[in-house]
């Protein structure tokens, strides 16, 4: 399985403690049940982000490949 990066923003960021992780994952959705393990604050939070992999959005069932960059973003407020 490859080895890939997800990048956490506002609160995906405050419930996961950090600001990236690695993780090994195929898939956007392994990827987020790896970093939520055992942490349910941040798979609730993970539950409503968007994902976005090389700038584009993604759907959990995307691919992932050897050194990928995930972002996860909640949705923000504002005006």
């Amino acid at each position: 399985m490859p080895e890939v990066t997800i990048r956490y923003f506002a609160a995906a960021r405050s419930a996961a403690g950090e600001s990236t992780a690695t993780a090994q994952a195929g898939s956007v959705k392994e990827l987020v049940d790896v970093v939520s393990a055992e942490r349910p604050e941040l798979a609730r939070v993970l539950g409503i982000c968007s994902f976005l992999l090389d700038g584009e959005r993604v759907d959990l069932d995307a691919h992932l490949p050897e050194g990928a960059v995930v972002d996860a973003l909640p949705p923000f407020a504002g005006g």
